[in-house]
């Protein structure tokens, strides 16, 4: 069993999109980062950088006792090898998948949020910043729409790469982004909204976060955006 601490953010989706592809059984254990759960020192301990997702398989592939692993990227390849799915064996299609996640981790996911953050919760409006964050985000769209312009999938067959890019172009919209403009994205995307395994995951939303409140709110900006180095 693996336990899944996670709330409704686009990585926690990563997570539960993964583990319901592959079929590995899992406990949600919500940690609601509007009320600064995440820093409570028993996560803490879990996910040393106080942000979720994480989990801790209790029957580790490795043998021995429970085993953490903090950020999504680093969960999603465990669970591949854990399950033996949606990640290749061989070289180079394994590769072409890390790759893809890897670009992920380092672009979409980072520039798509700082848009989310300047577009949307920054207490004044800074222009540069907006129109920086927002053309990148356009930018890194036209990547992937690229890349799938001669393939089903980002890196050829279904897999974590897909996983991982997935939840964090659910809200295009609000990054000011028109599918319509990357019309292979948009192909990519309507496949996975129509995943079973992507409608259990989004089910997930619903159960832990039932009135849909958001993740960000006037409270909450204190917890979320007001971190600076623990002292001592």
């Amino acid at each position: 069993m693996i336990d899944l601490y996670y709330w409704t953010t686009p990585n926690g989706h990563k997570i539960t999109m993964c583990l319901e592809e592959t079929g590995l059984p899992y406990e949600v254990r919500p940690i609601n980062i509007s009320k600064g759960e995440q820093l409570k020192p028993d996560f803490v301990a879990i996910s040393p950088n106080n942000r979720i997702p994480a989990i801790v398989d209790r029957d580790p592939m490795v043998g021995g006792k429970p085993m953490s692993i903090f950020e999504s990227g680093a969960i999603l390849n465990y669970l591949a090898e854990k399950s033996g799915k949606l990640l290749p064996l061989e070289t180079r299609k394994r590769y072409a998948v890390l790759q893809w996640l890897m670009w992920q981790m380092g672009g979409l996911g980072p520039m798509a949020g700082q848009n989310h953050h300047f577009s949307g919760y920054a207490p004044e409006s800074i222009p540069y910043a907006i129109d920086r964050y927002v053309n990148e985000t356009n930018r890194l769209y036209g990547v992937l729409n690229k890349q799938l312009s001669d393939r089903e999938f980002i890196a050829g067959e279904y897999s974590i790469a897909d996983i991982a890019c997935y939840p964090w172009i659910v809200p295009h919209e609000r990054q000011r982004q028109k599918l319509e403009d990357f019309p292979h994205l948009k192909r990519w995307f309507s496949s996975i909204e129509e995943r079973p395994a992507t409608l259990r995951a989004y089910e997930v939303v619903r159960q832990v976060n039932p009135t849909n409140a958001p993740t960000v709110n006037e409270e909450s900006k204190k917890v979320l955006f007001g971190q600076v180095a623990a002292k001592g």
